[in-house]
């Protein structure tokens, strides 16, 4: 894959070889939102539509589409330098770009966000900031204590629990395994190709094209997972009956004490498997790997979405903001 070159800055594809790059300045950040890591963005990234710089000694990354680019994150490193780097990353983008929307830093963490608008007001005029940027919070991630999630206490919950429990008791011969590639793709992909038959069956017809495109993405993700997945140190979680995998889960340590949930499927016809998954994949969690939290990233803008995460009761939710160059 080739390098980018705008002006006189070097841009470098980002590829397997950006990891170890991009997790030193990950950790010099420490947040819990769900698109701070190397492996989410690299499996919903299309081929060849990444490429990054190391400006004022953070990481930038920057996202090519029909010959323009925007930013996937902020930079990324020490907050001083973040504040150093925001403008020169605009400067690089107004340069190249022809449309001032393309012109933009998406995924900020409220935190990040805060720093820059501070530092804004004690240098410029208030007036100023609103002639420059514009900010616009946009979606927020939803965080659950792993011990809610395992327990499920109380009436809020009892639902889940009752689907649970009839899951548990007509799929009696159902396995839970951690997921092995060599043993599971197979499985892993049949199930992906049922659950996207099963999703066309009801999908009302003017939703079709947004959908296709969708699971083209979602395809290529679970297949990137599936061949590199113990290359960006993922952790997941599969269950099989009748030997048949109805199920899986795959998320990876955010930091030292959350998690998240990248990619989860389960069979549409098989009731409280989606439930039951979420909720042994937090044990894994709690008692193999020590976390505390686990977040299962944003609803992008999907109201049922919403409602689905909502009713899990999260304990924390991280907003998270665009900056436009106007």
């Amino acid at each position: 894959m080739s390098n980018l070159k705008i002006n006189e800055t070097e841009l470098t594809s980002f590829d397997i070889k950006a990891k170890p790059v991009m997790e030193r300045y990950l950790k010099l950040l420490d947040l819990d939102t769900s698109d701070y890591t190397f492996a989410a963005n690299y499996l919903w990234l299309s081929n060849g539509s990444g490429f990054y710089s190391i400006i004022e000694d953070t990481f930038c990354f920057f996202l090519l589409t029909n010959g323009e680019i925007s930013m996937l994150l902020p930079p990324l490193g020490a907050r001083e330098n973040i504040l150093k780097a925001i403008p020169e990353c605009f400067d690089l983008m107004v340069k190249n770009n022809n449309f001032n929307t393309n012109t933009k830093i998406e995924y900020v963490d409220e935190s990040l966000v805060e720093i820059f608008l501070n530092d804004l007001e004690e240098n410029v005029d208030i007036f100023d900031i609103f002639e420059d940027y514009v900010v616009e919070r946009v979606l927020v991630d939803y965080i659950y204590e792993c011990t809610d999630l395992i327990e499920l206490k109380g009436n809020s919950f009892s639902t889940k629990r009752n689907e649970i429990n009839k899951f548990r008791r007509i799929h009696s011969d159902h396995k839970l395994e951690i997921l092995d590639v060599e043993r599971h793709a197979d499985g892993i992909l049949a199930l992906l190709n049922k659950w996207i038959s099963d999703r066309m069956r009801y999908l009302p017809s003017d939703q079709t094209e947004l959908f296709l495109d969708g699971i083209y993405s979602e395809r290529s993700a679970v297949k990137r997972m599936l061949k590199l997945y113990n290359e960006l140190d993922l952790i997941g979680l599969v269950i099989l009956s009748k030997e048949r995998i109805i199920g899986f889960t795959v998320g990876e340590k955010i930091n030292d004490t959350t998690a998240s949930v990248i990619i989860e499927k389960t069979d549409f016809d098989i009731l409280g498997c989606a439930q039951y998954i979420f909720r042994e994949f937090a044990k894994v969690l709690f008692e193999r790997y020590k976390i505390l939290r686990i977040n299962v990233g944003d609803d992008m803008g999907f109201e049922n979405l919403k409602k689905v995460k909502m009713s899990y009761r999260p304990s924390l939710m991280i907003p998270k903001y665009v900056i436009y160059k106007r």
